[in-house]
């Protein structure tokens, strides 16, 4: 293959000019330079450190700037060796002939180039893709300063697959990924500055506010997918086998996926659910945090997070609490003994659950007598809250140890009373004889 033959010939050469270079003196002369620059300029940064505070010199600095200004202070070493090789470069270009200082040169350049990534760098807040794009653009710089560049690219792009139509090359792998990644960056922020936006329509409701925005999302993702693979010299009719390969595997394993993502587009089109509702479906009970293209997230009271698939929401029984308005009833069902007054049971709870802080005043509470059972009198109390995301029992329980309490002080019993079951008429039990006898 040509392209493996072009890349041992480039290696044959590096490798013989770096023989050349390692049996000069001169070489050595600069590395002990570079070693004693770096010990140098670790130096200066512990004291440059120790004498800025960035936060009293940024104070009230825009913030991409007092961004700037921490990464220059935390990347002191580097800029305090740049300055130094630059030094000593400029001394030696003008002691000596300028091939004798060539190093220096080259760190000098590899320093400031580390230190402007890290300063472009400074405005992402993700560290792991802070650290991913400043070591692959100090690489893809390296390679340009020591002039390697070229024969890199040529040697990348000389390894090819074709596939179809589609030249698949390590070259056009890295392109594809750098300019995806910048893509789908420049996406997002669009994507959240068109949330923002959406936010202020206070005139649509929060499920259609969603619905727009998770639309807004696909299309940005999708645009830049298709321009990325459009300027990357990438053939998209050759992508019609992949399209299909996508179709063969949707029918076959992502029934369940595809169902999901539709679903999940009905509920933010209908407005059956939306985030805030609270929602009990099947065992799951609480209040929807968010709603995904897969899946919603519904939060218990008890920490608990519960992940529900959208076509679940679709086929069963979903009961929302809030609906139409977030105002719910509570019904709390106690009973007392008969030597109680009913009629002035009823007022006693009525007077309870208006006395709770929760309870709604807008719709008063009411007090019923629903049974005449054996041992006690049975009642019924309703009421309304207009807040259930907050909770139903704990505002269930805060009634009834009113009514507890309320019951003690009047005198009325609200317990049931124990049976003691007594019977006279037993017959004799059996000798033990007897029951021995029985059981032979």
């Amino acid at each position: 293959m040509p392209g493996i033959d072009d890349i041992y010939e480039f290696l044959q050469n590096l490798l013989r000019s770096i023989g050349a270079e390692v049996t000069s003196p001169w070489f050595y002369f600069q590395i002990g330079m570079i070693l004693a620059g770096a010990g140098i300029a670790h130096l200066a940064a512990l004291w440059v450190r120790s004498k800025v505070d960035v936060t009293s010199v940024a104070m009230g600095w825009l913030a991409p700037f007092r961004m700037m200004m921490r990464v220059l202070i935390g990347n002191a070493a580097i800029a305090a060796f740049a300055i130094l090789m630059m030094v000593a470069r400029i001394v030696m270009v003008a002691s000596t002939w300028p091939s004798r200082s060539y190093l220096l040169a080259i760190a000098a350049k590899l320093a400031v180039a580390w230190l402007l990534i890290r300063l472009a760098t400074s405005l992402i807040r993700n560290e792991t893709a802070v650290r991913l794009v400043s070591l692959s653009a100090w690489f893809v710089a390296a390679l340009s300063i020591v002039g390697l560049l070229d024969q890199t690219v040529a040697a990348l792009d000389s390894v090819e697959l074709m596939v179809g139509g589609l030249r698949l090359t390590p070259l056009l792998a890295i392109k594809v990924s750098v300019l995806l990644a910048l893509a789908l960056w420049l996406a997002n922020v669009a994507g959240n500055i068109i949330d923002a936006w959406i936010a202020t329509l206070h005139d649509l409701t929060p499920s259609v506010r969603v619905l727009i925005s998770k639309l807004a999302r696909i299309l940005l993702i999708s645009f830049a997918v298709v321009v990325v693979l459009a300027a990357a010299g990438v053939d998209l009719s050759a992508l019609a086998i992949f399209s299909g390969a996508v179709g063969v595997g949707i029918g076959f394993g992502l029934q369940k996926i595809v169902g999901n993502f539709v679903s999940g587009v009905i509920l933010l089109a209908d407005k059956s659910v939306k985030p805030g509702d609270l929602v009990t479906i099947g065992d799951s009970h609480g209040q929807v945090r968010a709603m995904n293209t897969r899946y919603i997230s519904v939060s218990a009271n008890d920490g608990r997070e519960f992940l529900i698939p959208n076509e679940k929401l679709v086929t069963e029984r979903v009961v929302n609490w809030t609906y139409y308005d977030t105002n719910t009833r509570v019904d709390v069902a106690f009973a007392t003994s008969y030597d109680a007054n009913p009629r002035r049971v009823c007022e006693i709870a009525i007077e309870i659950a208006k006395a709770t802080p929760r309870v709604a005043k807008v719709k008063p509470p009411s007090c019923s007598i629903v049974e005449f059972a054996d041992q006690a009198m049975k009642f019924s109390l309703s009421f309304w809250i207009t807040d259930p995301d907050k909770g139903i029992g704990n505002v269930r329980s805060q009634v009834m140890l009113g009514l507890w309490d309320a019951f003690k002080i009047e005198g009325s019993d609200s317990s049931y009373p124990i049976r003691d079951m007594r019977i006279d008429d037993a017959p004799p039990a059996a000798p033990d004889s007897a029951i021995e006898a029985h059981l032979r």
